[in-house]
């Protein structure tokens, strides 16, 4: 199992745009891509910040949709409303308690 996580600093005016359209196209989008398993949006509104967790069954699969642009295409919805640029990291996971994320 891999983890992809992306932050972003969002304008304040704009956070819950970029909730909505998370909620409205980023995870359909996701679930039609190989290997997805699940997503969640984490967000401060204090502080605008944005975490994107993205959970794919192996490493390969999400450098497989960056490469078939879906990340790319996916980002682009934010453009306009970022503070600054987002910061992309990848983890594999290694413990989990959620039953979706055992055994793989």
């Amino acid at each position: 199992m891999f983890a992809r996580l992306t932050t972003l600093n969002v304008r304040q005016d704009k956070i819950d745009e970029a909730i909505a359209i998370y909620r409205k196209s980023v995870i359909p989008a996701a679930r039609k891509q190989k290997g997805f398993v699940a997503a969640c949006l984490l967000s401060d509104r204090e502080t605008r910040k944005g975490i994107s967790l993205t959970f794919w069954k192996s490493e390969e699969d999400a450098l497989a949709n960056e490469e078939n642009r879906y990340y790319q295409e996916q980002l682009i919805k934010f453009i306009d409303l970022m503070q600054t640029p987002p910061i992309r990291e990848g983890y594999e996971v290694t413990a989990s308690s959620a039953k979706a994320f055992r055994g793989r």
